[in-house]
């Protein structure tokens, strides 16, 4: 606390008649402070009242009159920034507000109010709260501070705690007290775990006051962390994510695919020839995104992408997880099939479930009951288990992929429908036995009625013939009257 500060808070201690009371108030730069002051009124006489500051003078005033009169100093581009709200005298309430405060507005106040009586004073002390971040944007990889200077400082010792997005940050602060300040000094390597809302809560006597600011890491956004999990299933295609801050131009991006069990050696060869830029009609310059159209088994493993910004190498590693459905007909049972549900990184997978998908005439997709467990038996006798099965895998924040089956038809069902489908078939056979003798029977008529046109073609054959037969007859007949 500032001399000038000590003096004024003593001297109103020593005035005759006069009872001080000192109050801690806190508020966030920029923000409305408000400066209690309350006065038990004996008539309905207005009092005078005299708001000043220790080394400022007055601030407000009010006379008995009821005229009201500001400082020249709390005043910018003719606008008030001090009031006190007139709706709240009758109660006796006379309030300061201080609107859009600054640093220099911390000190120590007085509220002077006399009505005929004893002065009645009320002594507040405003200490402005500041967050601030430097650099104010930095780059991934290099150091950022935030510093929470409160001002004027304190007498005895504070408390302070810093909040990351609403949860303590328990890394060790420095703490210093140069002049009439106090601050809070945290320092840490810019990574995107520190984004978001740093807040500073301060304790003093008994009254706690709290600034915040915003911090944003300029870098690769996307993926959000190092080692970040890309679930694709075989044969779908997948998008590994790389985005740098929007309006930073990477140079000399590059993809490269790790070495098994190790984060920091390279594999031989580059990213896979079959991997290519995403979408890169549209793509922007700071996305340096990659994609696969059919995922294999071989693609699984270890990424890492990087860039080039202000001198700078920024990395990010990504894991590619492939997953695949594996079937096998056990020995032992008969007319069903055993489905494993095979994922290349199990380390996030919690719990499989198993569902059959089904569709209706519109396409919308239904599901079935859901069964549990990495290898399920599936029965291919029955109708129920016909058609798509999708395997999920889930880990403790929910489903991390799913991939699907397609189970075929088979030619035979159990239980009570076998006897209705033997009776189908008999019908079946017996109309198409009938309708190939149907066939045959039309055939043979066809036949028929063609050698017919062909005799008559020829009538003079038919002449012939007739002619031949009836001489043949009647020698039969001679001979039969010859013979005694």
């Amino acid at each position: 606390m500032s001399l000038e500060c000590f003096i004024f808070i003593l001297i109103t201690f020593l005035m005759t008649g006069v009872q001080c009371e000192v109050t801690e108030v806190f508020a966030e730069a920029g923000s409305t402070a408000v400066l209690p002051c309350k006065y038990s009124p004996t008539s309905n006489v207005s009092p005078g009242v005299i708001w000043s500051k220790a080394d400022k003078g007055t601030v407000w005033r009010m006379e008995k009159s009821g005229l009201q009169m500001w400082g020249v100093s709390w005043s910018q581009k003719g606008i008030q920034r001090v009031r006190c709200p007139h709706t709240q005298f009758e109660r006796g309430v006379y309030s300061l507000q201080i609107h859009g405060v600054t640093e220099e507005d911390g000190g120590v106040y007085s509220c002077r109010v006399k009505q005929g009586g004893p002065v009645e004073e009320t002594v507040v002390m405003l200490r402005i709260i500041t967050v601030s971040i430097s650099p104010s944007v930095p780059l991934s990889g290099r150091d950022v501070s935030l510093t929470c200077q409160v001002t004027p400082g304190f007498d005895g010792s504070a408390a302070v705690q810093w909040m990351l997005n609403d949860s303590r940050f328990s890394r060790e602060t420095r703490v210093t007290s140069p002049g009439d300040t106090f601050k809070s000094i945290v320092k840490e390597k810019a990574s995107a775990r520190l984004t978001g809302n740093w807040t500073c809560v301060v304790g003093y006597r008994g009254k706690e006051g709290r600034a915040s600011a915003t911090l944003t890491v300029t870098g690769i956004i996307q993926p959000p962390s190092d080692d970040t999990k890309v679930y694709a299933a075989v044969g779908c295609a997948v998008t590994l994510p790389c985005v740098f801050s929007s309006g930073l131009f990477p140079s000399s991006p590059l993809w490269e695919k790790l070495q098994p069990g190790s984060l920091n050696k390279q594999a031989p060869s580059r990213s896979a020839p079959s991997f290519s830029p995403s979408s890169p009609s549209s793509q922007l310059p700071w996305d340096k995104s990659i994609s696969l159209k059919e995922v294999d088994l071989k693609d699984a493993g270890k990424y890492r992408c990087s860039g080039t910004i202000q001198g700078q190498r920024l990395a990010q590693n990504i894991q590619l997880v492939v997953a695949k459905i594996d079937s096998s007909v056990p020995s032992k049972k008969k007319g069903s099939v055993m489905l494993t549900c095979k994922v290349s990184d199990t380390s996030e997978v919690t719990e499989y479930e198993w569902v059959r998908v089904t569709y209706d005439l519109n396409g919308t997709e239904a599901f079935g009951s859901i069964h549990k467990g990495k290898t399920p038996s599936i029965s291919l006798l029955s109708e129920e288990s016909w058609g798509t099965w999708a395997c999920r895998f889930s880990g403790k924040d929910g489903i991390l992929g799913n991939i699907t089956h397609h189970v075929p038809m088979m030619s035979g069902l159990s239980g009570p429908k076998s006897s209705s489908f033997s009776q189908n078939t008999t019908a079946v056979v017996g109309l198409s036995v009938l309708l190939v003798a149907l066939l045959l029977i039309l055939a043979q008529m066809y036949k028929n009625h063609r050698r017919k046109q062909g005799i008559f073609q020829y009538p003079a054959m038919e002449t012939i013939i007739h002619t031949v037969a009836n001489e043949r007859d009647e020698r039969e007949k001679h001979r039969v009257k010859v013979l005694p």
